[in-house]
């Protein structure tokens, strides 16, 4: 066993190494055998979830890796394994396994290394698989509390986007849109959003961003914070009706937030606003946006009076979306946008400016600036031609204030 197992470790650096050799493994008909070994390994009753002796965690750790290369550069169709060899069953047990360790207190000591590395492993291959073969989805999403339960009672480390918290957010990620295994909104069993605590994950997700986006540069978040905020924006597609306003609230700009412009305070809804205009974290940037879009019910009047014109604009035009004429104007006139502008100006009975987000009444009064007495003469010469030309035209009869002052001996030269 000791002889099959290096062997194992050496046909993984292989085929990591050497992507023209995942064919060959595939052609000889080897992936069968690791599917297999797989399956032998991993616990089918609750006796056998207590822990195990390392060795099974590095079979874990080996046979799944070598699944895993297995999804690129082969033509391998692991809908043979899902069906001959329960591969699906495999990763399940393992995963459960896996959460026992996690207990309720959050007291959880650490884990060995190698556990650790098996379980993202396990949740690598469960990504791929679901995002490859989504019509095996119904058997993998069982696999889904599991996750949430480790992700939820798991000790964080810093810096918070490591493995395998970034296994774990991925790996949730095609599970929660099963489109035909999805629990109804309004379902108590619903694993995402289970009755005890209907809040949990979303709040573990929400706090796992704030640290994150805190923690690593816009160029990090660019990589690794995209998934979560993916993550966000599709369990808030399917969250029930009353879960909706505790994410809106969560992440959308607060009244304290408006007592400025809004983008500039320290909360997570203005550090969003301001990585929603990002230069160098494109695909983080349309997430964020798409996000605060989506918590906007999809609606743009609603988008500009939550994040601001000035927020808001780049999002709606690079979509194509409409931009509520009154979004610059403030209060609308027109017949058709009765109540429109009053939408977009007043938050919570606060009138506030549109482009801003800031209530108006705390706004800082514009300082009234000294011209300068270069400023001046520039602006009297300016005043001067234009008395010039309107008194050339004909049309009216107007005096020069210059000739003006002359005549009546008001005027005065200085050296």
């Amino acid at each position: 066993m000791v002889t099959s197992r290096e062997a194992s470790k050496c046909l993984a650096n292989v085929l990591l190494l050497g992507s023209e050799t995942r064919q060959m493994f595939v052609d000889l008909g080897y992936p069968a055998k690791a599917a297999q070994r797989l399956k032998a390994i991993s616990p089918v009753s609750s006796q056998q979830m207590l822990p195990r002796p390392l060795t099974t965690l590095e079979d874990e750790l080996l046979y799944s890796r070598i699944l895993f290369l297995l999804t690129y550069n082969t033509t391998l169709d692991f809908s043979e394994l899902f069906d001959d060899y329960q591969l699906a069953e495999s990763i399940y047990s393992n995963i459960v396994r896996h959460s026992k360790h996690y207990s309720k207190s959050g007291r959880n000591d650490s884990q060995p290394a190698l556990d650790t590395q098996a379980l993202s492993e396990t949740l690598k291959l469960l990504f791929n698989l679901s995002q490859y073969y989504p019509q095996h989805l119904s058997n993998l999403a069982r696999s889904a509390p599991h996750i949430l339960k480790i992700l939820c009672r798991i000790n964080l480390s810093t810096p918070i986007l490591q493995p395998p918290v970034t296994y774990l957010v991925n790996a949730l990620l095609n599970l929660s849109v099963d489109r035909d295994d999805k629990p109804h909104r309004d379902s108590e069993s619903n694993p995402w959003f289970p009755k005890p605590d209907q809040y949990c994950n979303i709040d573990r997700f929400i706090s796992i961003l704030d640290n994150a986006v805190r923690t690593y540069t816009e160029e990090q978040l660019e990589t690794l914070a995209t998934p979560l905020v993916t993550l966000l924006r599709k369990v808030f597609e399917f969250a029930p009706s009353h879960v909706r306003p505790h994410m809106q609230t969560a992440l959308l700009p607060a009244n304290s937030d408006r007592s400025q412009p809004l983008g500039q305070s320290n909360t997570l809804s203005s550090r969003l606003l301001r990585l929603s205009t990002s230069a160098v974290a494109p695909s983080f940037r349309e997430s964020v946006s798409s996000l605060l879009f989506e918590l906007s019910d999809k609606d743009a009047t609603s988008f500009v009076r939550n994040v601001g014109y000035g927020f808001a604009s780049g999002f709606l035009m690079t979509h194509d979306l409409p931009v509520p004429m009154s979004a610059t104007e403030g209060w609308s006139t027109a017949e058709s946008d009765i109540g429109l502008g009053e939408k977009l100006t007043n938050v919570d009975g606060n009138e506030v400016n549109p482009v801003t987000g800031q209530i108006r009444e705390m706004e800082p009064d514009a300082p009234e600036e000294e011209m300068t007495e270069e400023e001046k003469e520039r602006e009297a010469e300016r005043l001067f031609i234009l008395f010039e030309r309107l008194k050339a035209t004909g049309v009216v009869n107007v005096r020069n204030p210059v000739e003006e002052a002359v005549r009546e001996d008001r005027f005065e030269e200085v050296e």
